[in-house]
């Protein structure tokens, strides 16, 4: 497995059976710009800079095609990933790795004569997962992705991480579901999911169906729970 820019205990919908499959994959290369947990399911770390420390293209909320410049010079020896995977290609032997810039990059996808719009839309690329449809006696949690824990660099953000909005997980309720199983608004409430089980505070959220507990995942005090969407059991400590 090559890894690029991704925290699979964060970064997946189902932490728990990715980094099982990686702890026993035969080979796994991770590429980040932070060490984080990586020495834990990588054989090799190579480290790449972030977005801020390099150039590139992205296309903007309006549909325009923007190129930026990095911020920064990149510390030490870390490398922007495009020249890593440049690297990597060539040991290959690989064809499509022979790029100097990303400016070459850009001109190819998007030439001046090129119509972005036609690569714009709103539909989805990948097959939308359905959950079916359980009994009002089988819990179903809901997983968010708080907005500080959506990527690397937030994560690793020290400022931001002490803001509200990073503030620790909480399992989220309706007042007839706390009724029902006896719990109050700041109680000790125990989560079990697969095999995993983790313990939080829990909360009242008149916005959820009766049947389901919000817990929010990315995050390190929910990693071990299993899916995002799926059965899950609490109790009251």
């Amino acid at each position: 497995y090559l890894l690029m820019n991704v925290e699979p205990e964060y970064d997946t919908h189902h932490s728990q059976q990715a980094l099982k499959i990686l702890k026993s994959a035969e080979f796994v290369v991770s590429m980040s710009s932070y060490r984080g947990n990586a020495v834990d399911y990588a054989d090799v770390l190579l480290p790449i800079a972030p977005f801020t420390e390099t150039s590139g293209t992205f296309i903007n909320t309006e549909g325009r095609v923007q190129t930026f410049n990095g911020v920064v010079p990149p510390l030490g020896d870390t490398r922007p990933a495009w020249k890593v995977l440049r690297v990597l290609g060539n040991l290959m032997q690989l064809d499509g790795f022979d790029y100097e810039t990303p400016e070459q990059i850009r001109d190819e996808i998007f030439p001046t004569d090129v119509d972005i719009n036609q690569y714009l839309n709103n539909q989805l690329a990948c097959h939308v997962i359905s959950v079916p449809a359980q009994s009002d006696e089988k819990l179903q949690r809901i997983g968010e992705v708080p907005i500080y824990q959506a990527d690397p660099i937030v994560r690793h953000a020290e400022s931001l991480q002490q803001t509200n909005d990073a503030a620790k997980p909480q399992a989220w309720m309706s007042l007839a579901l706390m009724e029902r199983l006896n719990i109050s608004v700041g109680d000790n409430v125990s989560l079990k999911q697969d095999d995993g089980e983790v313990r939080l505070q829990a909360g009242c959220d008149e916005k959820l169906p009766d049947n389901c507990v919000r817990v929010a995942c990315a995050h390190p005090d929910t990693v071990p729970l299993g899916a995002l969407f799926g059965e899950i059991i609490i109790e009251k400590l």
